[in-house]
């Protein structure tokens, strides 16, 4: 049974001071607005519209706390980046997502989703910098890569593992297509190994190499 089987969702909160406590690990899955957020947490879920996917990049403006079968939560946090929000609400966001990503001590990683044929903005780079600090894992999806051909794909994954290189010990990456329903097996693989998970083998799942 998958990781994200019955997945539902929990609660909601506009600021970290919202938050209640802990009550188990938490997953973060961050991303710039319209890179495929929403869609790929719902193809983890299996489900069309447990995250909203909004026709309006920039429109969710909460953090979204998901509850795992195990437990643990999977956190959607407000797409970033997107121009035409207002700069009053992008300071905010910027301020939350910068105090929650580097004080919430039940964070057990990080799921940084990018659009292939954009990745690695200046934006990324400093989401990277904010969480790098504190020493937990950090995952790349390459979303929407069936908009590439094949070669095309796996020399964007190449541009950025190489650029990653330096954070190899801590970041990894791979492709995804909510379209395709492709790398989904593969980044449970890895958000289970996170979480301790065992595969259907009875063995612990492992980080996927970077």
């Amino acid at each position: 049974m998958s990781l994200f089987t019955n997945m539902a969702f929990a609660f909601s909160a506009e600021r970290p001071s919202d938050l209640p406590l802990p009550e188990g690990a938490e997953i973060v899955f961050a991303g710039r607005s319209n890179a495929g957020k929403s869609s790929a947490i719902n193809t983890l879920a299996g489900k069309t519209r447990l995250a909203f996917v909004s026709k309006t990049p920039g429109r969710t403006q909460l953090i979204n706390f998901f509850r795992l079968r195990n437990g643990a939560f999977l956190v959607d946090l407000p797409g970033y980046g997107y121009a035409d929000v207002p700069e009053k609400i992008r300071r905010h966001w910027q301020h939350a997502l910068a105090e929650y990503l580097t004080r919430r001590r039940s964070i057990r990683g990080l799921v940084l989703i990018m659009d292939a044929r954009r990745p690695l903005t200046d934006l990324d780079r400093q989401m990277l910098e904010w969480f790098g600090p504190t020493g937990n894992p950090i995952h790349v999806l390459l979303t929407k890569a069936d908009k590439l051909t094949r070669a095309e794909a796996t020399q964007a994954l190449r541009a950025v593992r190489d650029e990653l290189a330096p954070w190899s010990d801590q970041v990894s990456a791979q492709l995804f297509s909510s379209l395709k329903k492709t790398g989904a097996e593969e980044a449970e693989s890895v958000i289970g190994g996170w979480l301790g998970v065992a595969g259907e083998d009875g063995k612990q799942k492992r980080n996927a190499p970077g």
